[in-house]
């Protein structure tokens, strides 16, 4: 969970006051009203300029940011694909923040998740835009975090894909009991989740839809 306090970023965001406590929430508004920075503010990838912003009851500000960054995890709109073959950009992010590496059934998992049907020695070089998107967010799942912040997870992505991709990923958060915060332009995506919907407008959220 989320509080937010008070919190001001330059001439981005102004936010007096914002709970963010649902399992899965939705992050909706124009094009430059500050999703992206609202997003990028909760695992101190932005700071703010005045105010606080408090998980499960410890102010990030005071938080080593790299054990915050294991726990509340973000993956931006831009697919980042390393050198090498699914496999390898399926344990990098484990590596990256000193995991074990999965193993071979739990790699295969990840893929079916995100409904990437694709060995894991194919190199990375043959995969469309979509299917980057698709093995970002396998990479991004097998990091077993708390919080999972995402930017557009289905920008790339055709209507039907997109259905299928972020039920799935709602019904992974369900299961395992994490938080899903994802930001979307997506109307159809957000109407699934209407009662757990933060718009937000020149800076400024309103608050959950209900």
């Amino acid at each position: 969970m989320f509080e937010i306090s008070k919190m001001k970023f330059k001439s981005i965001l102004d936010i007096p006051k914002l709970t963010i406590d649902r399992q899965i929430t939705c992050i909706v508004g124009a094009s430059g009203s500050g999703k992206t920075t609202l997003l990028r503010m909760l695992n101190r990838l932005n700071a703010p300029d005045e105010g606080t912003i408090v998980y499960d009851g410890d102010d990030i500000s005071q938080m080593d940011a790299v054990k915050l960054r294991r726990r509340v995890v973000m993956l931006g709109q831009t697919p980042v694909i390393y050198s090498g073959d699914i496999r390898d950009n399926l344990q990098i992010g484990l590596e990256l923040s000193q995991k074990l590496p999965a193993t071979e059934r739990a790699l295969q998992e990840s893929l079916e998740h995100v409904g990437l049907s694709k060995a894991l020695d194919e190199p990375c070089g043959n995969l469309s835009g979509g299917e980057k998107q698709r093995l970002c967010l396998a990479r991004v799942l097998l990091m077993d975090a708390e919080t999972y912040l995402l930017d557009e997870p289905s920008a790339a992505l055709d209507k039907e894909t997109e259905q299928f991709i972020i039920q799935n990923l709602a019904d992974f958060v369900r299961e395992r009991g994490k938080q899903l915060i994802m930001v979307t332009h997506s109307e159809a995506i957000a109407g699934l989740y209407r009662d757990s919907t933060i718009r937000i407008e020149a800076g400024k959220t309103r608050g959950y839809q209900l």
